[in-house]
């Protein structure tokens, strides 16, 4: 009895360990930085070319800033809301965020100057735009200035297009194909819907915070319900979007993370811990892509 209660405290604190680096995985937007790196590489192999590993660090770099920046913006830490374990620690470690932050955009940075990505800074620049406007009070409305993400039921398309936008567009960019292209298009389609509909899983889990801050999200407006069906219903679009000249082998192994996001989105709530959003609704965008990797 005595030895075994000497040895209990090692798996605890092997336990405790494992969990302080999972935390720090995922709640320092880690996964999600792969997952965009990991769903652009999966549009270059559509085109059987694989990304060259200096443009997907740069993109995993600039998700990695994009993601930090804005969990350590002074407004949010003011903000009176629900707190939850993911949220309290970003604030206990909100130094460690910001230096990470700063780190990231030195690499792609310093990756989109020497790369030549230069010609395409106009481009660039309206969604990196998007992205540090959707957080930042930049609009004034009725006396209290108000962010993109603010803007009533518009939070969910923004992330979407960017998402998009960044996993698709700069690989056609990259390959000198026309971004107006009817495969490009569909491409482009495909992904948004897949995107909206795991952006629409994420408003679920802030329904409370939301409602707090006044922000007019899908679910606040229009109900759980209501957004888990537009969800489903974004899913059902993406995966009628088929590319031309897909193989059926390919067009199988794609309905997998359409039909496991479906199974995330069914089962969200607000409820569920944190790791059920920061393991399964950004880890099945990584899944997207090893179902495409493996195909390939």
């Amino acid at each position: 009895m005595h030895d075994s209660i000497e040895k209990s405290p090692a798996p605890v604190s092997a336990f405790a360990g494992l969990k302080r680096w999972t935390d720090a995985v995922l709640y320092s937007s880690m996964l999600v930085s792969a997952a965009a790196a990991g769903l652009t590489w999966a549009t270059f192999l559509f085109w059987r070319v694989h990304i060259p590993a200096r443009l997907g660090i740069m993109i995993f770099a600039a998700t990695l800033f994009l993601y930090n920046i804005d969990s350590v913006l002074p407004y949010k830490h003011r903000q009176q809301l629900v707190l939850s374990s993911r949220k309290l620690w970003m604030i206990q470690h909100r130094r460690e965020l910001f230096m990470l932050a700063l780190a990231a955009l030195a690499v792609a940075g310093g990756l989109f100057w020497l790369d030549g990505w230069k010609p395409m800074i106009g481009f660039l620049a309206h969604l990196a735009a998007i992205s540090l406007l959707y957080s930042l009070p930049v609009v004034r409305i009725r006396g209290r200035w108000r962010a993109l993400r603010d803007l009533p039921l518009l939070k969910v398309f923004l992330i979407a297009y960017v998402w998009a936008a960044v996993t698709v567009w700069i690989p056609a960019l990259y390959l000198h194909k026309t971004l107006t292209a009817p495969v490009v298009l569909v491409l482009f389609a495909r992904r948004f819907f897949f995107i909206l509909a795991l952006a629409f899983v994420f408003d679920i889990r802030d329904y409370t915070k939301d409602l707090l801050s006044g922000t007019h999200t899908f679910p606040g407006l229009f109900g759980v319900k209501a957004t888990k069906l537009l969800a489903l219903l974004s899913l059902a679009v993406a995966g009628v979007l088929i590319p031309q000249g897909v193989t059926p082998l390919y067009l199988l192994v794609l309905t997998i993370p359409i039909a496991l996001a479906a199974v995330i989105v069914w089962y969200a709530d607000e409820m569920r811990p944190d790791y059920y959003f920061a393991v399964l609704a950004d880890g099945v965008m990584l899944v997207q892509f090893l179902a495409v990797y493996w195909v390939s």
